[in-house]
């Protein structure tokens, strides 16, 4: 598929009824002590032997500066995270606070149903490809559901997240796995650990979620993938939600990767409170094309070679 004059390799994305709408849950998670910064992610997100480069101060109030003034003229609440893992480059915007995920729970659901499976060293059984297939190709929330219940439901996705280091994403009580909360910063973990060669996924279950992530329909091509250069392979998952916590307004979600010759880029962004489906969709999208915009431009430094699955 070709979008916006990118090869689309499209992960993890929604369809129209793929998102989740459960009951919202009584209580939110704790707050976020504020003050939490790029190194805790870079921490992360970097193999050890690398340090992170990051941006100028100038470059990061630049940017900055740029977010907040076209954010001012928009609705609702924006928060945004990117690292590129093939130079180090990082920036978090408004990243201390959480925001229902949605349909971009099923990135967290898929990786743990991995990890689970190769803790008992085996591969997933055909009705567990099956069910992944279904969950991350059509974003089938029933197929997310059962998932949702093989790893442990709150208390297994929980225990994942600890390990990935996305300590501060919460899973949805019971069923609800559409009201897990997390930040962006953290979804950036759970992308890292789906594609890293350094991560805890092995390279055969990397092939897999791969090849389940380029076979979405173009039509759930919105998000992340607004970023893209020519000739970027995009993977992404979208999720979508008319919050009752919030009236009914709209939660809009894009987490993904954009990876060419010269930058593979993780890309979180996370919205909430936009007065409509489409409204939420351009704020994502832009947001995205200027945190992408600023790292592909600097700072001006030596390019490592990407990381490969």
């Amino acid at each position: 598929m070709r979008v916006r004059g990118a090869s689309l390799v499209v992960a993890m994305t929604t369809v129209a009824s793929g998102c989740a709408r459960p009951p919202d849950p009584a209580a939110g998670p704790p707050p976020i002590p504020a003050g939490r910064v790029w190194r805790a992610l870079s921490s992360a997100v970097t193999t050890p032997d690398r340090a992170p480069v990051v941006l100028t101060a100038e470059d990061r109030r630049r940017l900055t500066r740029t977010l907040d003034a076209y954010l001012d003229d928009r609705p609702g609440r924006v928060a945004a995270a990117v690292f590129d893992r093939a130079t180090g480059a990082g920036y978090t915007y408004r990243d201390s606070g959480h925001f229902l995920l949605a349909s971009v729970a099923k990135v967290g659901i898929l990786a743990a149903l991995l990890l689970k499976a190769e803790a008992a060293r085996r591969p997933l059984t055909r009705h567990e490809r099956s069910l992944a297939e279904v969950m991350i190709r059509r974003s089938d929330n029933r197929a997310a559901q059962e998932l949702y219940a093989a790893i442990g439901g709150q208390s297994g996705l929980a225990r994942v997240m600890r390990a990935l280091g996305a300590r501060d994403t919460w899973p949805g009580p019971g069923p609800y796995w559409g009201v897990t909360r997390s930040r962006p910063s953290d979804q950036l973990k759970v992308l890292w650990a789906l594609s890293s060669p350094a991560g805890p996924i092995n390279a055969t279950n990397r092939r897999l979620a791969t090849a389940l992530m380029s076979s979405v329909v173009s039509r759930q091509a919105w998000g992340v993938s607004a970023a893209a250069s020519a000739g970027d392979h995009v993977s992404l998952k979208n999720g979508w939600l008319p919050a009752r916590v919030h009236g009914g307004l709209w939660t809009v979600n894009s987490i993904g990767r954009l990876r060419s010759d010269g930058h593979d880029l993780l890309v979180a962004v996370l919205s909430e409170r936009s007065p409509g489906k489409d409204t939420g969709i351009a704020t994502v999208e832009r947001v995205a094309r200027l945190v992408v915009g600023a790292l592909r431009r600097g700072p001006g430094t030596e390019r490592r070679p990407a990381e490969r699955i």
